[in-house]
C-alpha cells in the first residue's frame, strides 16, 4: 500500500516540485497552509509531512509544536532555504526528524523520504513487539500471582472467594475515592490495575501458619492468635524475597505493604507493629476496611455470617478507632456497592 505525504509550503512552485518529485512512489497532498494541514489530519493521517519553515500566520515551528502536542506520531522533515545551527537545534528539540534544503533535488527528496519512513516502519514494529511481550509478562505475572494466592486460600478452609472479593472492595474503594478527592496524593498515582492486583498477596504470609490453627473450628487461644499474627510479617519476608530478584518495584512494594499493615488500627491497637493513624501506609488502611467487612459477612467455622447491613454498622461504629475515619466515610457512600458484591451481583 503507497504511503501518504503531506507537503505543507505556502510556495506553489515548491508544493508543484514536490509533487512531481514523489509522485509515483507516494501519495502525495499538497496543502499551502498549516491550517490546511490540520483540517485535513482530522480526515486523514499522513505516513510523513514535509513541512515549510517560512510560513505566513504560522510558521513552521509553531506548527510542529502544535501537532506533536496531539499527533506526536508523525514523523515530520523540515523544509528551509536558511539552514543554521539556530534553526537546526530548535528544530530538533521541537521534534523534527531531518531537514532538507531548497531548492530541493528529486533523487534527494525520495531517498530521504523513503530512507526515514523505513526507519519509522521499524520503529513502530520494534514497540508493537515490545509492547506484545510486555503484555505476555503482565499476563505471566498475573497468573502467577493468582496461583499463588489461590494456594494460599485453599490451605485456609474458610475463606473461599476471600481473595477475590477484599481485590474487589478495594477496587471500589479506591475509585471512589479518586472521585471524592479523598487521598488525593495518593489516588491519583496508582496504576489501579496493578494496586488491586498486588493486594491478592495480602495474606501470603498464611502459607507458613500451620492447618491445626488456620483451620480451627473454634476461637484461638492467646498463644495460637499469637502465632496468627506472624502472618503478616511471614508475608513481607516472603515479598521481600521475591522483591530482592526482581525490578518490579511498584507491586511488589504495594504487595509488601499490604501483607504488612492490613491489621494495623487507626487508634494504635494494632499488629504487628502498632502503628497509629497516618503512620500506617494508604495499603493497609484500605485494605483493614476490605478485609473486615468480607470477614464479617462470610461464614466460618466459629460464625454464621453477618448481613451486609449490620457489617456497615460496625465497621461506622469504629471509624476512627479500628478504621481510618476518612476512607469510613467512602466506604460508607459506597455500602450498597459491597453489598452487591456479596450477593454475587
Amino acid at each position: 500500500m503507497q504511503k501518504t505525504i503531506f507537503v505543507v509550503d505556502d510556495n506553489d512552485m515548491n508544493l508543484a516540485a514536490a509533487k512531481q518529485a514523489l509522485k509515483g512512489h507516494y501519495i502525495v497532498r499538497t496543502l499551502p497552509s498549516a491550517i490546511k494541514m490540520f483540517s485535513m489530519i482530522e480526515n486523514l493521517t499522513p505516513d510523513l509531512i514535509l513541512l515549510d519553515i517560512e510560513m505566513p500566520d504560522m510558521d513552521g515551528f509553531e506548527t510542529l509544536a502544535r501537532l506533536k502536542e496531539t499527533r506526536a506520531d508523525i514523523p515530520v522533515i523540515f523544509l528551509t532555504s536558511l539552514l543554521d545551527a539556530e534553526v537546526e537545534v530548535k528544530g530538533f528539540q521541537l521534534g523534527v526528524i531531518d531537514f532538507i534544503t531548497k531548492p530541493f533535488s528529486a533523487p534527494v527528496l525520495v531517498n530521504r523520504i523513503r530512507t526515514h519512513l523505513e526507519i519509522d516502519e521499524l520503529i513502530r514494529e520494534r514497540t508493537a513487539q515490545l509492547h506484545m511481550k510486555t503484555v505476555q509478562l503482565k499476563n505471566l505475572q498475573s497468573a502467577i500471582i493468582f496461583g499463588f494466592a489461590d494456594v494460599v486460600e485453599c490451605r485456609d478452609e474458610g475463606t473461599g472467594g476471600h481473595i477475590d472479593r477484599t481485590s474487589t472492595y478495594i477496587r471500589i474503594l479506591v475509585d471512589a475515592m479518586a472521585v471524592e478527592g479523598v487521598y488525593l496524593e495518593e489516588t491519583k498515582k496508582l496504576d489501579m490495575d496493578l494496586f488491586v492486583e498486588s493486594a491478592r498477596l495480602h495474606d501470603v504470609g498464611k502459607i507458613v501458619i500451620s492447618d491445626m490453627i488456620l483451620n480451627k473450628p473454634s476461637k484461638l487461644t492467646d498463644e495460637e492468635f499469637n502465632i496468627m499474627k506472624t502472618h503478616t510479617i511471614e508475608g513481607e519476608i516472603a515479598i521481600g524475597k521475591i522483591a530482592s530478584r526482581t525490578d518490579d518495584v511498584e507491586f511488589l512494594h504495594n504487595a509488601k505493604l499490604f501483607a504488612g499493615s492490613h491489621h494495623e488500627r487507626w487508634d494504635g491497637g494494632g499488629y504487628p507493629r502498632g502503628l497509629k493513624e497516618a503512620d500506617i501506609p494508604f495499603q493497609g488502611r484500605v485494605m483493614a476496611i476490605a478485609d473486615v467487612y468480607d470477614a464479617l459477612v462470610s461464614e466460618r467455622p466459629y460464625k454464621k455470617p453477618f448481613t451486609p447491613d449490620k457489617a456497615v454498622e460496625i465497621i461506622m461504629e469504629n471509624a476512627g478507632l479500628q478504621f481510618d475515619p476518612l476512607i469510613a466515610d467512602i466506604f460508607y457512600k459506597v455500602r450498597d456497592k459491597f453489598g452487591a458484591v456479596v450477593r454475587g451481583g
